[in-house]
């Protein structure tokens, strides 16, 4: 790859200053970690107390189509980066035009929207569900008939933690279509996969084209949220390398710079589909932060600042649990963190989030163990008595 046309060679001295599209608890984690390394950061968020602004030098309240309120970013930071796809992609190519924006608006825009993802992971060979695009509910009744089913049918833009999709059992007369009709430019029908489980690999790209790939999570869902994430997974060595080397397939096809994480479902006959890709740090590698020489975060810091790509490699097994608004909602607001923090190994990671609500991310617990049986028992417990239903 070419130099950076902004910076040339030279990597960005500490007290440079990365911005952040976006305040969540990614580009929260993502402050910390280049704090730690002697980095400023500025939030661009429509919120003034949003996670990642708590951690910031310098915010930019505003919402994230405000393209002048992104230039502002823009000319107050050194290097871009963006901690969620939803991100307005004209505001975020806009700042890209003053200073360098990684991964790059084109990623963002083709991950943002799941028919161009399809589209670009088929054309470079790379395998997923058979889809249709639909635009229309004779598009929708025609993709019954061509894909085999079951099916589920999932709006191409603005989807996440399973919020805008519909399982299709049974060939229907257009409900599914009619439901989501509207809620986004297009819709995406494809194939259900009847998965044995779930994996998920956070790849590092550089602007050299060196890469580096995070070991391989199993990751458990409920109500359609990541809830657990156990690593390594309890697959087969050929399996993990598999899912290390298409995720390197798809930072390279997409010439990501950054950060991109690839989910994969493994096939009742040990293939492995693409699902869905994310190019930012990952939930599913909120567990590096404690278990992996660098963390995700710390890796994308390197990665924006142009140094050397750090250690991916794992220092025990580990699980990281979600802690949902369930867990504020169900005890009054008084979760029990002394208790969470009396099993061994428990690392407690709170984002700041001002109110819990159902299904909300509000933190993390990951333990780490000897074994992976251990961590997930471990990792259980500490929740549950955060819960207090130990």
């Amino acid at each position: 790859m070419a130099a950076d046309p902004f910076r040339g060679d030279e990597p960005l001295e500490p007290g440079s200053v990365i911005g952040i599209i976006g305040g969540g608890q990614l580009g929260r984690m993502t402050a910390i970690a280049a704090r730690q390394m002697g980095y400023r950061i500025a939030v661009l968020d429509p919120a003034e107390d949003s996670p990642a602004a708590q951690v910031a030098d310098r915010v930019v309240v505003a919402p994230y189509a405000d393209r002048d309120a992104a230039r502002e970013l823009a000319r107050m930071s050194d290097v871009l980066t963006y901690e969620f796809e939803n991100a307005d992609a004209d505001a975020a190519e806009a700042a890209g035009e003053l200073t360098p924006l990684m991964p790059s608006g084109s990623v963002l825009r083709t991950t943002q929207n799941r028919v161009m993802e399809k589209g670009a992971l088929r054309r470079n060979g790379l395998p997923t569900a058979d889809y249709r695009a639909v635009t229309s509910e004779s598009d929708y009744m025609a993709g019954l008939k061509e894909i085999s089913g079951p099916w589920v049918l999932k709006t191409a833009t603005s989807g996440y933690d399973g919020k805008g999709q519909v399982v299709i059992k049974t060939a229907d007369g257009g409900e599914a279509y009619r439901q989501l009709e509207g809620r986004s430019p297009a819709l995406i029908l494809e194939r259900f996969v009847p998965f044995k489980l779930e994996m998920s690999v956070v790849c590092a790209r550089d602007g050299s084209g060196n890469v580096r790939t995070f070991p391989a999570s199993e990751n458990i869902h409920s109500n359609s949220i990541l809830d657990t994430s156990i690593v390594p997974a309890r697959v087969a060595p050929h399996i993990t390398e598999r899912a290390s080397d298409l995720a390197i397939a798809v930072a390279e096809s997409l010439d990501v710079v950054g950060l991109i994480a690839i989910e994969m479902f493994l096939t009742q006959d040990d293939e492995l589909l693409v699902n869905e890709l994310a190019p930012r740090p990952h939930n599913s590698g909120h567990y590096t932060i404690e278990a992996c020489h660098t963390s995700q975060y710390e890796q994308l810091v390197r990665v924006l600042c142009g140094l050397p790509l750090g250690s991916v490699e794992m220092q025990q097994p580990s699980v990281m649990v979600n802690l949902l608004g369930e867990v504020w909602v169900d005890t009054a607001n008084k979760p029990d963190w002394s208790g969470a923090l009396s099993v061994p190994g428990a690392s407690l990671h709170l984002y700041g989030k001002s109110e819990a609500r159902v299904g909300r991310k509000m933190g993390h617990i990951t333990v780490m163990a000897d074994t992976v049986e251990e961590a997930l028992a471990r990792a259980t417990e500490s929740r549950n008595r955060a819960w207090r239903r130990a």
